[in-house]
């Protein structure tokens, strides 16, 4: 069974391989559920690891619905990891009803060439996932990332179960809650893979500093927050 870790800094890529992970999804922010980890970033993993590297691409937290621009800076990220030797792209898009976009993630698939192809948990937003599933098999994704439209996967196991056995050539990765007490569940289910963060917090501060930094009022999936022209029109106008 391969064990893919979602690594979220340079250190934590370092630790799965020690650890013995098969490979990692790159990521950063994954409060947020994940955004594209910097070229910076990319390139340090790239230079030092040994095992195969999927790198997120997500140019934004909220939905998944993308503008124009925001799909050419996918491609161009995809692109970008191209050129540094990654394995994988983790990535996908869907419409604004949340059913998937099969030509703007067909696109993806087509600029990421040889490199392994995972769409992501925007699939656990979609309203009928088995027929989503046969259209990502049919455009050529080789994984789905899922937690079987649920908070933790394990409460998923029939569904996820009975999808697989519905494809062919694409795999189910489950991901999400999985731990070292239920991680057998899935290998004796006949999962080829599973995904985890393995997460521990390490303290490096005394004591949390004031203001926080962190805002939640940002957290929103339903919602995008954007520098708005008019605010920032009067208020150059004030003081000009």
């Amino acid at each position: 069974m391969i064990v893919e870790v979602c690594a979220n800094s340079y250190q934590s890529a370092l630790n799965a391989e020690e650890a013995g992970a098969d490979r990692i999804e790159l990521c950063s922010e994954l409060a947020v559920g994940g955004i594209t980890p910097s070229y910076g970033l990319i390139k340090k993993v790239s230079e030092n690891l040994t095992i195969p590297i999927h790198v997120l691409i997500r140019p934004r937290s909220g939905d998944f619905s993308y503008s124009g621009d925001e799909f050419e800076i996918m491609k161009t990220n995809i692109a970008l990891c191209a050129d540094l030797g990654v394995s994988g792209i983790v990535s996908g898009i869907l419409h604004a009803n949340n059913t998937l976009d099969k030509e703007r993630t067909g696109e993806l698939i087509s600029a990421a060439g040889n490199m392994h192809f995972t769409f992501h948990r925007a699939f656990d937003w979609v309203e009928d996932p088995l027929k989503t599933l046969l259209e990502l098999e049919d455009i050529g994704v080789d994984c789905v990332l899922t937690s079987g439209g649920r908070q933790k996967a394990e409460e998923a196991i029939n569904d996820l179960v009975s999808w697989q056995k519905k494809i062919k050539k694409c795999i189910i990765m489950p991901g999400g809650g999985i731990r070292n007490r239920n991680a057998l569940l899935f290998k004796n289910n006949g999962f080829e893979a599973i995904h985890l963060s393995g997460l521990m917090y390490r303290k490096t501060l005394e004591k949390a500093p004031e203001p926080s930094m962190n805002n939640v009022s940002y957290l929103r999936e339903d919602e995008i927050a954007l520098t708005d022209p008019e605010i920032i029109r009067t208020l150059v106008q004030s003081v000009k």
